[in-house]
């Protein structure tokens, strides 16, 4: 197997392509992108109660199929991410090992090693068996000033292991109802999206998360979680080319639970969830998984 080097660790170049072609699937018709469904745990659960979450979910998750084959109807489609809290990693990693369910550390530090008390890199997040890392959420940004040049240094620490960054931007309800919603989400991606070429971008997934429904039990409409994941791909073609915007994958976050995950996800421009709390009980949301699956079949 080929390995390359990268800040001095090895990593699998083709372990990372092959997440590269399992996140979208070419037709005749062109890109396909297939759904993500990620699970935020945020700062929940003890080790046991993560382990009991993790076991349930791998357990009755659906198989998908293998990269590069069509999608038949019945045939799960959704790629399953988890995300606990770092020092699970480990223990979820291994709960989860043999099922196709993929791991997610929820933040990390864009430096390799050093004196950052608190902190972990991704190298340290690979190394527990994480592929992909969230970041830039609202959470991050608002309790911990974190700025898009700051979330910028970490895309490209992320990317530089050969992991995939989720990465968040959405709009305060001030915001939104000033009629700002789609300026600020752009610069949010375009700050921390910085300076990535065309094959890094096609690594990314980004996630919409209007602010004034995370963990508030609002909900934005399927119409208004469509018209900007609609203008974020814009931006995108307008960054890049129209192929990099057709297999970006979107996500939406806020709020999003078994009652409401069916009719986001059919909107064209919705490529998944990144789900809070509706992640922290197994039959949630595999209801969400399910959904989406629905949606790609």
């Amino acid at each position: 197997m080929l390995r390359v080097m990268a800040s001095g660790c090895a990593y699998s170049l083709a372990g990372m392509f092959a997440r590269l072609l399992s996140s979208r699937r070419v037709t005749g018709g062109g890109i396909v992108r297939v759904p993500i469904i990620a699970g935020n745990w945020k700062m929940n659960g003890t080790r046991s109660e993560a382990i009991q979450l993790a076991s349930a979910i791998a357990t009755a998750a659906p198989t998908r199929p293998l990269p590069g084959n069509a999608v038949a109807k019945g045939v799960a489609a959704a790629e399953i991410v988890v995300c606990p809290p770092s020092c699970y990693l480990e223990c979820v990693s291994q709960a989860t090992q043999g099922s196709q369910i993929r791991l997610g550390a929820q933040n990390v530090h864009h430096e390799s090693q050093g004196a950052y008390t608190g902190e972990i890199s991704a190298t340290m997040a690979q190394d527990l068996g994480a592929s992909f890392v969230i970041l830039g959420h609202s959470e991050r940004r608002t309790l911990f000033a974190e700025t898009n040049e700051f979330i910028h240094r970490k895309v490209h620490a992320v990317l530089g292991r050969g992991l995939c960054p989720i990465v968040c931007v959405g709009e305060i309800l001030e915001q939104r109802e000033s009629g700002r919603t789609v300026e600020v989400v752009r610069e949010q991606f375009l700050g921390s999206c910085a300076d990535l070429t065309r094959e890094q971008m096609l690594r990314v997934v980004v996630a919409y998360e209007p602010v004034w429904a995370i963990g508030t039990g609002r909900v934005a409409t399927p119409a208004q979680a469509e018209e900007v994941h609609s203008q974020l791909r814009q931006v995108i073609e307008q960054k890049y080319d129209r192929h990099v915007a057709d297999a970006v994958r979107i996500q939406y976050g806020g709020s999003v639970n078994a009652a409401n995950a069916s009719e986001l996800l059919r909107q064209p421009n919705v490529d998944g969830a990144l789900v809070g709390g509706a992640s922290l009980q197994a039959e949630s949301f595999l209801v969400i998984v399910a959904a989406a699956n629905e949606t790609a079949a």
